[in-house]
């Protein structure tokens, strides 16, 4: 009996733990769909008030509300072309200028740097990462705009401002302000995020593959063309693009630059505006109904200006695992 009855307590005990088991997965499976579903639901809520508020401003202007390039306030008219231009123009100089550096310096900080001093130089860059857009928009205003107006911008005036076909972008006055500083405050500002994505995915390089490429007479640069970044594109895709997205939509380092111009120019030294410090500048400013509505159209616009970012990264990876 006593046997019996030991058996049927390890049963009963075997059934409830296992019981308890199907209870946890169940409540982990819809906690996990739950969180998902979170995500997509806020998604949709965002992009559902978007499309509500900028109605009005699509139906008093249409579709060209898009391409227009005049805004003015005082007589209700609106036009979204300077915004777009400016943030396309600004997030292409950073990333020109930024994923180049990126690279640099997660290659030597992979393949030359002395180990001792991989993991200070790693954090003083990652660190970078840490402090508030606004510092960088100070730092832009007060230290960096004074030395692009004054040696920077003349000299990009005086050596390539005559230069057929490539003299249109460095044209006109040195105001020290602009679309070329703004680009390279948002490349300081990348740096950290490119950078560190970068290095992580070079460091997943086995280090037979490093050893045997070395071994059979190759030099550094030739085992980083050959070897790791084909091993990694995938990455290198990730990290570039999660860099464009902070550069798209960076809002207060970029006011503090770029001169706050509803104008499109195409020299790269002329004040512009970004949707982002658009809506910062003048969101508090709007009186009217049209105008709010109007800003609010810019956010959507923004928002599908990332959206198209994230889905071409995600067929570049696509494409990149196919072949």
């Amino acid at each position: 009996m006593t046997s019996e009855a030991t058996g049927e307590t390890k049963f009963s005990d075997r059934v409830a733990i296992s019981r308890r088991m199907r209870l946890q997965d169940a409540a982990f499976f819809w906690i996990s769909w739950g969180s998902a579903a979170a995500v997509v639901l806020v998604l949709l809520g965002v992009l559902g008030s978007l499309v509500w508020d900028a109605l009005p401003a699509f139906r008093a202007f249409g579709l060209p509300f898009v391409w227009t390039e005049q805004w003015n306030p005082a007589k209700g008219q609106f036009g979204a072309a300077a915004p777009i231009f400016g943030t396309l123009v600004t997030s292409i100089v950073a990333m020109v200028i930024g994923v180049p550096i990126s690279f640099g310096i997660a290659v030597f900080l992979t393949e030359i740097c002395p180990k001792p001093l991989r993991r200070p130089i790693g954090i003083a860059v990652e660190l970078l990462a840490g402090i508030p857009s606004i510092i960088y928009g100070l730092w832009g205003f007060f230290v960096l705009a004074p030395v692009m107006q004054r040696v920077v911008q003349p000299f990009l005036i005086n050596t390539l401002g005559d230069v057929p076909g490539l003299g249109i972008l460095f044209s006109g006055a040195p105001y020290g302000i602009g679309m070329l500083t703004a680009g390279v405050v948002l490349a300081v500002m990348i740096l950290p995020f490119i950078t560190s994505v970068t290095r992580d995915v070079f460091n997943t390089v086995p280090v037979m593959l490093r050893e045997s490429a070395y071994g059979m007479g190759m030099t550094t640069w030739e085992v980083v063309r050959y070897i790791i970044i084909p091993y990694t594109r995938l990455g290198l895709v990730g990290g570039v693009m999660l860099g464009l997205g902070r550069a798209l939509g960076e809002t207060m380092a970029v006011t503090f630059v770029i001169g706050n111009s509803h104008r499109i120019s195409a020299s790269l030294m002329a004040p512009a505006t970004t949707i982002s410090a658009a809506i910062a500048n003048e969101f508090t400013e709007a009186t009217t109904g049209i105008y709010t509505s109007s800003l609010v159209a810019l956010g959507l616009i923004l928002f599908f200006i990332t959206f198209s970012v994230l889905a071409l990264a995600k067929w570049l990876i696509g494409r990149a695992e196919k072949f």
